[in-house]
C-alpha cells in the first residue's frame, strides 16, 4: 500500500502520550479559518511511499519512544488515507510500537475507517466548536459526524484526548470552555481534554501560497489566558465526573 506523506517529525512531546514520531500525511477535505498547515491540503502532493518503507524508517527511533511513547498520525487528515493508515499500524504493532491517532472525525464511518480503528491505540481529536453553524462555516465539518466518530471510540473503548485551538472572540468564551467539559464527561472514551492557543506563525505559508489567512485581523491566545481557561476546564471535568 503506498500513502503519501507531507513530512515527519522524528521526537515529538507534544502529541500524544511520551515520546513520539509524528508523521504528517497529505491531503485534508477541510479548510478551517484557524488551520495551521495549509500546505498539507493537497492529497496528490508530499513524498509517495509503502507503509512497509515508512514502518521500517518509524522502527528507528523506537529506542526514544520509552514505555509510553510510540508513533502518531496526523495531518492534513490521515482518515483520507485510511487503507494506508491502517496497514502502516498492522506493521508497527507487531514491531510493538503505540500507535496515536491525530484526527478531526469529519468523514463518514466507513469499513476502511474501522479498520484502522481496530489497530489504533489512541485519539487525539480535535472538537472545534460547539455548535453546527460555527462548525460548518468556519471549518466545513459537519459536528454531526465528529460525534458519530466519537461515539465509535466510546463502543471500541479507545483511550481518547479532545483537543480544542483557544481563539480570541470565537473559542475564548467560559461557556465554550465549560460545554467542551460537558461533551467529554458525556464519553467514556476521553481520557483528558487539551486547549491550544490561537497562533500565527503560519502567516508565512500562506503568503507562500499565495492565499489569504482568514484569522489574521484576531489577536494570538494568551497564554495565562490559556492557562485558566484549562484550569476552569478541568475544575468543571473533574466535578462532572465526581457527581456521576
Amino acid at each position: 500500500m503506498i500513502g503519501r506523506v507531507h513530512s515527519i517529525q522524528s521526537l515529538g512531546t507534544v502529541d500524544g502520550p511520551g515520546v513520539r514520531a509524528v508523521v504528517f500525511l497529505s491531503g485534508c477535505p477541510l479548510r478551517c479559518a484557524f488551520c495551521h498547515n495549509p500546505d498539507t491540503w493537497d492529497p496528490h502532493a508530499g513524498e509517495e511511499i509503502e507503509a512497509s518503507a515508512l514502518a521500517e524508517r518509524l522502527c528507528r527511533f523506537k529506542g526514544y519512544f520509552g514505555s509510553e511513547g510510540g508513533v502518531t498520525l496526523s495531518g492534513g487528515e490521515p482518515l483520507m488515507q485510511a487503507k494506508f493508515a491502517s496497514e502502516l499500524f498492522h506493521l508497527l504493532r507487531e514491531k510493538g510500537i503505540h500507535s496515536a491517532l491525530d484526527t478531526s472525525g469529519c468523514l463518514p464511518l466507513t469499513p476502511e475507517i474501522g479498520e484502522l480503528l481496530d489497530v489504533t491505540d489512541y485519539v487525539l481529536l480535535d472538537v472545534k466548536f460547539e455548535n453546527r453553524e460555527d462548525y460548518r462555516r468556519f471549518s466545513g465539518a459537519e459536528l454531526g459526524r465528529v460525534l458519530d466518530f466519537l461515539s465509535e471510540l466510546d463502543r471500541r473503548k479507545i483511550p481518547t484526548r479532545l483537543r480544542r485551538v483557544v481563539i480570541p472572540s470565537m473559542t475564548d468564551s467560559d461557556e465554550s470552555v465549560l460545554g467542551l467539559a460537558e461533551l467529554a464527561a458525556e464519553h467514556p472514551s476521553v481520557v483528558g481534554v487539551e486547549l491550544l492557543p490561537f497562533r500565527k506563525l503560519c502567516l508565512s505559508k500562506y503568503e507562500a501560497m499565495k492565499i489569504p489567512f482568514p484569522l489574521a485581523h484576531l489577536p494570538e491566545a494568551g497564554y495565562d489566558e490559556v492557562r485558566r481557561l484549562q484550569a476552569l476546564l478541568d475544575a468543571h471535568l473533574a466535578e462532572l465526573q465526581i457527581n456521576e
